[in-house]
């Protein structure tokens, strides 16, 4: 069982269809944002080409107005990873949506709702906005506030529904370092793909520039036609919401590109700092030359 973790623009993908092909597995996406259709562009969805032949799965799964929810996702990839094993083909589960791999990987379950609370705190967020609700959660629990984007409402109203009703942090519900497989039967290797901050920044302002090059603004607009600003989670997505303000004119393309690549270095910093607390995680330097052959190593050596 592997996963292939990490920052956004650190090269996760690459890394896994090589370990695929190398394997004779196949991958299984852990991006909240790649599962929607025709959010291709905006997410570095891989092509055809980049997947080189691998089987890939749980792509295009959404439509844009449909939410993504981790228990959902949580179902759908433990499915596909016994699908694989059961067939002799090694997962390989990548991406950067931290809480998604580890709700796949580690033993995880996820507390109860309550309609009449959550009410309550939709009606809140309706009438102070998402900043407001994100600093509420500060307040009473820093260490998930630290994990979830201001902008990503839903899990907000979600995380200061759960403090409501178990008197605990959202954090304290959050998987514990435990995985959810048998080690002895089925060892699981996290390998994590280690870029420098300075060099991640650059990444990061190339692969933007690559994605307006390549048609992001006329993506967007497509999927605001299919419904895209309905969507609760795919609107929010980087890039699609910065986007979204410049088609409704409250920025110019300019000023949508500049705050994609802020937005996108912020939200990087706190995927390696949830990264880097899970001790399991095998760091790998992005540019070794012989960075296969090393994460084949360190697989083989779990094994």
């Amino acid at each position: 069982m592997v996963a292939v973790v990490g920052p956004t623009a650190a090269g996760k993908s690459d890394l896994a269809v090589a370990l695929a092909l190398r394997l004779g597995g196949e991958v299984v996406n852990a991006d909240s944002m790649q599962l929607y259709r025709g959010m291709d562009i905006g997410t570095a969805k891989p092509t055809v080409a980049e997947r080189r032949g691998v089987p890939h799965h749980l792509l295009d799964v959404l439509d844009v107005t449909e939410p993504a929810t981790v228990a959902e996702y949580q179902g759908w990839a433990r499915t596909t990873l016994a699908d694989c094993r059961a067939g002799g083909r090694p997962p390989v589960l990548v991406g950067g949506s931290a809480l998604y791999v580890r709700a796949v990987l580690d033993r995880f379950r996820f507390p109860g709702t309550d309609p009449l609370v959550r009410a309550e705190l939709e009606a809140e967020l309706a009438a102070t906005g998402p900043a407001g609700m994100h600093q509420r959660l500060a307040d009473v629990d820093p260490d998930a506030a630290a994990m979830i984007l201001p902008g990503n409402a839903r899990r907000v109203v979600r995380a200061l529904e759960v403090v409501r009703l178990t008197g605990r942090p959202f954090s304290a519900k959050l998987p514990r370092h435990v995985y959810a497989y048998d080690e002895g039967v089925t060892p699981c290797v996290q390998l994590g793909v280690d870029v420098p901050r300075a060099v991640l920044r650059e990444r990061i302002a190339a692969r933007v520039d690559r994605m307006w090059t390549a048609g992001l603004v006329d993506e967007v607009r497509a999927l605001e036609a299919a419904g895209l600003r309905r969507g609760r989670t795919a609107s929010r997505a980087l890039g699609y919401a910065q986007v979204l303000r410049h088609l409704a004119g409250e920025d110019t393309e300019d000023e949508a590109r500049e705050e994609t690549v802020r937005a996108t270095r912020r939200f990087a910093r706190r995927q390696d700092a949830w990264f880097r607390r899970d001790p399991r995680v095998r760091w790998l330097p992005y540019d070794a030359d012989d960075l296969v052959e090393r994460a084949v190593a360190t697989v083989a050596g779990a094994g």
